[in-house]
């Protein structure tokens, strides 16, 4: 396989990062069909914020993967800082060819480079197979986590 390259979304790489979150089984909000107004800014507002990475992973020049990685100093862990990691997709097609791990270790690496005490993310009860993808790469399911929608 080729390797990965894994680097910030650009603004023109908005329409293929938002197709890779919709090729998600679970889907709880309704979203546009196209890109809106609102999309566009959060994707500025992600964009701008120091502590914010969008990132996506390239084959050949093709987006197969994304992950969204929020920086969080806390108080806990000796004024430590945390990666949460959100949104962590590759596109069905190319699954099971080691590009999500390639993605994740890449956020790992940063984490590391950066200082981070650790790196948290959460993931549905129903997704059974991420919950062993993520064990394969060490991750513990150390917390229950809870969500209220609005």
């Amino acid at each position: 396989m080729t390797s990965l390259l894994v680097r910030r979304a650009r603004p023109e790489d908005l329409e293929e990062v938002l197709a890779l979150l919709a090729e998600d089984s679970m889907h709880y909000y309704e979203e546009p069909d196209e890109i809106s107004a609102n999309q566009r800014a959060a994707f500025d507002e992600i964009d701008a914020d120091v502590n914010q990475d969008l990132l996506v992973g390239e084959l050949e020049g093709q987006i197969v993967c994304t992950a969204q990685v929020t920086w969080m100093r806390v108080l806990s862990a000796d004024g430590g800082l945390y990666c949460q990691v959100e949104a962590v997709r590759t596109s069905t097609s190319m699954r099971g060819r080691g590009i999500g791990a390639s993605l994740m270790a890449s956020i790992e690496a940063e984490a590391r480079k950066r200082g981070a005490a650790r790196i948290q993310l959460t993931t549905n009860q129903e997704r059974t197979r991420a919950h062993a993808f993520y064990a394969e790469l060490g991750f513990v399911a150390s917390h229950i986590g809870m969500k209220k929608y609005l």
